[in-house]
């Protein structure tokens, strides 16, 4: 298994992707929306507009084969999903079209793996929508070089100004996968025990997306206009069914940190997470 370090720097040719009000609706439902939030859930309420939830927009951003074919080869079953941190130039459509670039930023040795970091930026005839930057860990891809970062310990950042406890359905992984993310890491129990894990794990991008809804709207009032930036790295897998509990830090004016654990363990699910949003609008 061996990662091509040269594709440092390589930029994919433009691809185009489309999303439909159908493909909105399906991934609100599928972090656990419901009537609550019909701006997410519906798109015929009476009174009430259709919303994306912004982190759609990762699964927005994956997938260029030419970046994986640069890459090299390996083992499906050898990576996860590292981290993901997502920046907005404005609200992101309910349906739409964008044009997306893909560019490899690094590839790091960690010893047992190697951190590859992919940046994509996505534009449409409006101009820039986002930038989505994912980091991806591959097993056994490491040992090309000075190994650089350690996971260490969580950070302590004191008491936690408020916290959002949420259930994860035993089902989530099952519809989360219809968004597009077929990874039998999250569905099927051979896959998963070859990759190491004792049941499917829940994709990281939904454990991601589920944090990012609970926090919208626990702190922003639902309104995705507000949400400038969200990210954070994945410590530890959740499997469905799990809950979360998801405490937050009031940083500088604009900036929330975050961190979610699997209710009952002191590890983080996600952890360095960052939420940047804008002042209500008056």
């Amino acid at each position: 298994m061996a990662l091509d370090l040269d594709a440092v720097g390589a930029t994919s040719p433009a691809w185009t992707r489309s999303w439909t009000s159908a493909d909105s609706l399906l991934y609100a439902v599928a972090l656990g929306a419901g009537p609550e939030s019909l701006a997410f859930t519906t798109e015929n309420s009476e009174g009430v507009a259709q919303r994306a939830f912004p982190t759609y927009a990762a699964l927005i951003a994956g997938g260029s084969a030419a970046v994986r074919d640069r890459l090299g080869d390996w083992d499906p079953a050898a990576m996860v999903h590292a981290g993901q941190h997502l920046a907005w130039h404005r609200e992101l459509p309910p349906a739409g079209t964008a044009t997306l670039r893909t560019t490899v930023a690094a590839i790091t040795d960690k010893g047992s793996g190697a951190l590859v970091e992919l940046v994509t930026t996505a534009v449409t005839d409006d101009g820039p929508l986002f930038d989505a930057r994912s980091a991806l860990f591959v097993r056994g891809a490491g040992g090309f070089g000075d190994r650089t970062g350690t996971r260490g310990e969580p950070a302590d950042l004191g008491e936690p100004d408020g916290e959002v406890v949420v259930h994860t359905d035993g089902n989530q992984a099952l519809l989360y996968r219809l968004c597009g993310d077929r990874n039998p890491l999250h569905s099927d129990p051979a896959f998963a025990s070859r990759a190491g894990f004792a049941d499917p794990i829940l994709h990281g991008l939904c454990t991601f997306g589920v944090t990012a809804r609970v926090l919208l709207r626990h702190l922003l009032g639902d309104d995705p206009a507000r949400m400038t930036s969200f990210g954070g790295r994945f410590r530890t897998p959740v499997t469905p069914g799990d809950v979360l509990r998801i405490r937050y830090w009031h940083k500088e004016n604009g900036c929330v940190a975050f961190r979610a654990c699997r209710a009952g363990g002191d590890r983080p699910a996600i952890d360095d997470g960052v939420l940047g949003y804008a002042p209500e609008a008056a």
